[in-house]
């Protein structure tokens, strides 16, 4: 069966799915970004990027310019496409439960554009199980889709070099359907590990869920460290130099972003909430807020004072705000304090950001919430309060 199209990717103009269509597009193939935020897709569509992202808005301008990516909210786009890659995550709820039919019912919605001999490619982390679902509710539908799974394992910022440089996971339930997996992402990638649809499913949620573990364990010793008088960052430092088996140990601050806790909270979901390690980092990682105003409380008398929080996207050099935990320590000092100023010179989607000059200016004290580069360098006689260690030292709260 021929195909005019190579691959259409579904959420082709979020942070997952368009930098993987700009690389598809990069290397030859054609491309549909299909999405239903039509903002975004008038965005992409004129050649301007959504968010940052080095390397994409050059990609961008070249793919439009060659015709090898189209930008559409057509789902009939999906048609004519040999690989469809759904680029769409398992949802945690308020109560941090999973939601694992989102997938597939997004899925089921789509039937109607698949055609048979099809590949369907699901990207986004998933809840252990949806992929198999996925194929019990195509086969239900009488379609004859190949399925698999073939986890994203970017980091936002770098997505350009690692779709390139990082080895695919891919995964299926049958061979045909895990030979054109690997195929695919060949395009792309010169290695590929080959797993079944579960382990894969796992792997994903490991992968997160590990890192969030590392910063757990480093925000425990930076407190541990601070409550006794002591620069947990210079300690690191001398852990760290020139000592392998403790490379990894990461800097202190807010472990926040669109995956880390969530995959970590499916992962306990999963183990019927038998998770006490995932559990304890949750309550490290998203306490961390409550101990730095708690810490700042005593030596500052907050209640007369504005307090200027520098940076609000959930990590350094990004523009992207999702699950920031910046936005908790603002809302905590709120409470305590008596003004709350914020900016950020990367974040595009907030109106109560203010230039930074003006915050630096107005405030009494500052507290570095996301460690964007430029915080580095900062001169005040203010107070500048920094748990990342951005500025060469993890300041005491």
């Amino acid at each position: 069966m021929s195909f005019e199209l190579d691959v259409a990717v579904v959420g082709g103009c979020g942070h997952v799915g368009l930098p993987l269509a700009l690389a598809f597009a990069e290397r030859g193939l054609s491309v549909a970004a299909y999405d239903i935020d039509p903002g975004a897709v008038s965005r992409v569509a004129s050649g301007e990027m959504p968010f940052d992202e080095p390397g994409a808005p050059e990609a961008l301008q070249r793919v439009l310019a060659n015709g090898r990516l189209r930008v559409t909210t057509d789902p009939s786009v999906l048609s004519p496409a040999e690989h469809v890659v759904v680029v769409i995550g398992t949802p945690v709820d308020e109560h941090l439960n999973p939601d694992p039919y989102v997938v597939p019912a997004a899925v089921e919605t789509l039937s109607a554009h698949f055609r048979p001999g099809q590949l369907l490619v699901l990207r986004s982390t998933v809840y252990p199980g949806v992929t198999a679902m996925v194929e019990r509710r195509l086969a239900a539908l009488g379609l004859e889709l190949d399925v698999a799974f073939c986890p994203e394992r970017i980091a936002e910022g770098k997505a350009l070099t690692e779709l390139y440089e990082l080895p695919q996971i891919v995964s299926a339930r049958n061979a045909s359907a895990l030979a054109r997996a690997r195929k695919l992402f060949e395009v792309l990638t010169s290695e590929t590990v080959e797993l079944l649809p579960e382990e894969a499913e796992l792997a994903k949620l490991f992968t997160n869920t590990y890192r969030y573990l590392k910063f757990a364990l480093a925000n425990q010793l930076y407190m541990m460290a601070n409550d006794f008088g002591l620069d947990f960052e210079r300690i690191r430092q001398g852990v760290i130099f020139n000592y392998p088996r403790a490379a990894d140990l990461p800097a202190a601050g807010f472990a926040a972003g669109p995956c880390l806790l969530k995959d970590t909270m499916q992962l306990a979901a999963f183990n019927n909430n038998n998770f006490s390690l995932g559990h304890a980092a949750m309550t490290l990682n998203e306490g961390v807020p409550l101990y730095v105003v708690d810490r700042l409380s005593r030596r500052y008398d907050l209640a007369t004072m504005t307090v200027g929080v520098l940076g609000m996207a959930f990590k350094g050099e990004s523009d992207d705000t999702r699950s920031s935990l910046a936005y908790k320590l603002k809302r905590i000092l709120r409470f305590k304090a008596k003004a709350v100023l914020t900016t950020d010179p990367y974040v595009k989607v907030d109106r109560a950001l203010l230039p930074f000059e003006e915050v630096v200016q107005r405030s009494d004290l500052l507290v570095i919430g996301a460690p964007h580069r430029r915080y580095a360098q900062l001169q005040t006689d203010k107070p500048i309060i920094d748990i990342w260690g951005l500025r060469g030292n993890g300041v005491r709260v």
